[in-house]
C-alpha cells in the first residue's frame, strides 16, 4: 500500500524510520507480538495519504485513516494515523496514538541532526547530539519540539530515553534510510 501511494524516496525512508521507531517502542513497553505489529504498521502507513493531500494539508491523515479503515486495519491503527497530524487537534486516546504523535517529528529531527555531521552517518549520531539540536529552536524547525516533548507526559519516558529508543531503532535500519 505504501509503494502504491507514495513515490517520493525521502517520504518512504521517513515511513520506514517511523515504523522502526514505533516497533522499538512497542518492544520497550513489552507489548504482545500482535500489538508490536500494529504499532509498526501505524508507523509505516501514517503518511500513506501525504502525496494525495499535499495541496490540501488540512485533509492529511484524515484521508489516510479512511484508506486504512477501508482496508480493514484495526481501529487502533486508524485512530493513531488520524490523530498524528496535530493540526486536527484530535486527542490521541491510545498509547500507540500518543507514541506516533511524538515519534513522527522526532525522526525528522534525527535525520536533520545526522545530515549536519561531517560523516552524515546515523551511526555517528549520539543521544546528546540530538538533545543539543533539540534545544536549537532554529534547527530543523519543522520538527515540533512541543509535540516531541509530549512523550514525557504521554509515554512516561524522559526526553533522553525517548530519543535513545528512536535513535537506536533508526540506526538499526541505517542502510534502508541511506544514512
Amino acid at each position: 500500500m505504501l509503494k502504491e501511494h507514495v513515490n517520493e524516496a525521502n517520504l518512504i525512508k521517513h515511513s520506514l524510520a517511523v515504523e522502526a521507531a514505533m516497533e522499538a517502542l512497542a518492544f520497550y513497553f513489552g507489548l504482545p507480538e500482535n500489538e508490536k505489529e500494529e504499532w509498526a504498521i501505524s508507523g509505516l502507513l501514517h503518511d500513506v495519504d501525504y502525496e494525495l493531500t499535499k495541496n490540501e494539508p488540512e485533509k492529511h491523515s484524515l484521508v489516510g485513516a479512511k484508506m486504512l479503515e477501508e482496508l480493514g486495519l484495526s481501529p487502533a491503527i486508524v485512530q493513531a494515523v488520524k490523530c498524528h497530524n496535530h493540526h486536527h487537534q484530535i486527542e490521541p486516546q491510545t498509547l500507540m496514538a500518543k507514541a506516533l504523535l511524538s515519534v513522527d517529528p522526532l525522526t525528522g529531527l534525527i535525520v536533520a541532526a545526522t545530515l549536519v555531521l561531517p560523516s552524515k552517518k546515523i551511526a555517528d549520531l549520539t543521544v546528546q547530539n540530538v538533545l543539543n539540536r533539540f534545544k536549537e529552536k532554529r534547527f530543523a524547525q519543522g520538527a515540533d519540539r512541543d509535540i516531541i516533548s509530549l512523550a514525557e507526559k504521554n509515554l512516561g519516558l524522559s526526553l533522553e530515553k525517548f530519543v535513545e529508543i528512536v535513535l537506536k531503532a533508526m540506526q538499526s535500519i541505517s542502510d534502508e534510510l541511506g544514512l
